[in-house]
């Protein structure tokens, strides 16, 4: 797809096209709408139009973040076997990237005497496991090597339990345990290639997009107080100090997104850890300060920002906090001059 190419429907259209208010609506269903819709063809990361990549992802984070987790891991997915030649995702697929690992547990990946391969073992933090039709699992060879592999999920080797998930925020997106037992599986690129390849870090700064998605949904709720209501100064302060949260964040990843496309091979680690990092910072700012300014209202009576409240401080908790920032600090350090000057 080129980089002009993707069509960013505006706020109102992809709102109609979800109808998150629906009775029936599910993450995995407004997984398949946006699918059928032709709207999970992202641009490549790091291939020209990053930016309109990540605009997506913060435009559906905006409407629901429960439904992000898995757009973002099927889009992702798309992205990785593109990158790393892998099969082709077949028509109507959904595909999920469950890549945690979970202490003492690894799954296993063996070939049979036949030639065949098969995953063993359990997988934790597997998001949308009971809707979603493939996934790349993150899995470990005979060798000790860390590998990737795509498994079809409609088979009897594999089983999703009900177990591993027991947060109110992120509820909707189900991220259980799944356990594998000699499941057909087949390797997706060489040993390592995941890891190394220059999209895993891409992949890692857009996440930063659909926290950023999520914190502009909740602070708009202030602003169209702010606009409504009788002028309150405290009320215009927390407004203010919103604003240039999102405004410093915003223009990171503006910069951010450029940098990868320029120099879509370089090292991104960086870039995406540090991205990560000042938008988590401006989202909690944003929650803190937004839910303080309107009070207990919305929180109890309006049921996409009590969502979006409740579903934010557990996917934020992607970060890695206080680690991120010591790993950052560290390359920071090791640059010959520092690297702040306009």
């Amino acid at each position: 797809m080129s980089p002009t190419a993707f069509p960013l429907p505006s706020p109102a259209a992809l709102t109609a096209l979800l109808r998150p208010q629906d009775s029936d609506f599910s993450p995995i269903e407004g997984l398949r709408r946006l699918r059928d819709a032709g709207l999970d063809q992202l641009p490549l990361p790091g291939h020209g139009a990053t930016l309109e990549r990540w605009r997506m992802l913060a435009a559906v984070a905006a409407i629901d973040l429960s439904l992000l987790k898995l757009y973002e891991g099927h889009t992702d997915a798309l992205a990785i076997l593109a990158e790393i030649d892998g099969p082709g995702a077949p028509a109507g697929s959904s595909w999920g990237v469950w890549c945690a690992e979970m202490p003492g547990a690894r799954v296993r990946l063996q070939q049979t005497a036949d030639g065949r391969y098969v995953l063993d073992g359990r997988k934790a933090w597997c998001s949308g496991a009971s809707g979603l039709s493939h996934a790349l699992v993150s899995c470990w060879n005979d060798d000790g090597q860390a590998c990737l592999a795509s498994v079809a999920l409609a088979q009897a080797g594999v089983h999703v339990t009900d177990e591993g998930w027991h947060a109110v925020g992120m509820q909707a997106c189900a991220s259980v345990d799944v356990t594998f037992s000699g499941a057909r599986a087949f390797p997706v690129g060489a040993p390592g290639a995941y890891l190394e390849r220059p999209g895993f870090w891409h992949g890692g700064a857009g996440i930063a997009a659909a926290w950023y998605g999520a914190a502009c949904a909740i602070a708009s709720h202030l602003h169209a107080r702010a606009q409504h209501a009788a002028p309150d100064p405290i009320r215009l302060a927390q407004l203010g100090q919103i604003d240039c949260a999102l405004r410093a964040a915003g223009a990171l990843l503006r910069e951010g997104a450029a940098e990868l496309d320029q120099h879509p091979q370089r090292d991104a680690m960086a870039l995406a850890l540090r991205l990560r990092l000042a938008v988590e910072d401006a989202a909690t700012l944003v929650l803190h300060l937004a839910t303080r300014a309107l009070g207990a209202g919305p929180l109890c009576r309006d049921a996409r920002f009590a969502r979006l409240a409740a579903d934010l401080p557990v996917f934020l908790r992607q970060s890695h906090a206080e680690r991120d920032q010591a790993v950052l600090g560290g390359i920071v350090a090791g640059a010959e001059d520092h690297p702040w000057g306009l």
